[in-house]
């Protein structure tokens, strides 16, 4: 992939894994958001967030590597890149884009949803707010299983139970890293069972981490949402919200909106009062309603 002006300057010392990058976004963007998102959600052993820099291990071309990434001057994002072989780095570009989804058009986005009042209030108080992205599938969707009725950070607790049993020790020295995410084919055949769930939900682990192995491609960016949900709610112990949150958070799904879900519900009814009906309000925020929902969430912090 290029690196044209817009997205990129790259410097590599290549022989040591070291990579420097300054990633371009349009702007604007409103870090403080997507930061509070980042430190809210950092498994144990694999993420760290501390002085504005958000830090990660990850597995690149079967091999260990770690992130390093904090928002700087000029519109660009500052990301080094520890044990990553030269040739894996413009994909890898990509997959940092997604994740802090630094290509949305915030101006297109604010046009659209500021057609509903509500939403031009949000949006002028959090002006290019983006919505994260998982950094994959399967990360991704043991961490929507493990958030199912429960708090965000109950549910890093456990995630960090299931780095510490099924994830591989880093081969990096990383300070505060200890180990890489279990990828599908481990926590496929792993005893997920005796760490503080349910046993419905520790079975929904395992039934996920199969799907993942059988159709890797099953949460990929860019699908039709109506053919992905129904893919997804066939899964046993996958209801509309987990499937509509894995659209929403892994698979670009820009229009995906869980509508059961009791934070924005109560989001909605804050602003709005206690007859708000959020199935109602959605509509229109169409096709945008996975920002709409990153708004309402953000939005409880003020409250």
């Amino acid at each position: 992939m290029p690196l044209s002006r817009l997205h990129a300057v790259h410097r590599s010392l290549t022989a040591s894994g070291q990579h420097t990058l300054w990633l371009r976004y349009p702007t604007p963007y409103h870090w403080p958001s997507t930061l509070a998102f980042l430190a809210a959600r950092c498994i144990p052993g694999i993420e760290t967030f501390s002085d504005g820099t958000y830090r990660r291990s990850f597995t690149v071309a079967d091999k260990h590597a770690v992130l390093e990434a904090r928002p700087t001057s000029g519109n660009r994002l500052y990301i080094h890149l520890s044990g990553v072989p030269a040739l894996a780095v413009p994909a890898l570009i990509a997959r940092i884009r997604r994740f802090f989804d630094l290509d949305a058009d915030p101006a297109r986005i604010a046009a659209d949803l500021s057609r509903d009042p509500l939403m031009a209030r949000l949006i002028a108080a959090r002006p290019g707010l983006r919505v994260p992205q998982g950094w994959d599938a399967c990360e991704q969707a043991m961490r929507t299983v493990l958030g199912q009725q429960i708090s965000v950070a109950g549910a890093m607790t456990l995630a960090g139970r299931l780095v510490a049993r099924h994830g591989q020790p880093l081969r990096l020295p990383a300070a505060g890293l200890t180990h890489v995410f279990p990828t599908a084919q481990v926590l496929a055949t792993a005893d997920l069972e005796n760490m503080g769930m349910p046993r419905a939900r520790a079975a929904t682990l395992g039934t996920l981490a199969r799907a993942l192995q059988a159709q890797p491609r099953l949460l990929r960016n860019g699908q039709a949402l109506e053919p992905l949900l129904a893919n997804l709610c066939r899964l046993k112990g996958i209801g509309p919200w987990s499937a509509q949150y894995l659209a929403l958070r892994q698979a670009g799904a820009w229009d995906a909106l869980p509508l059961g879900d009791v934070a924005l519900v109560k989001a909605l009814r804050l602003l709005e009062g206690p007859d708000a009906r959020l199935a109602e309000r959605s509509q229109a925020w169409c096709p945008w309603r996975a920002y709409a929902a990153q708004h309402l969430w953000a939005s409880l912090a003020d409250k």
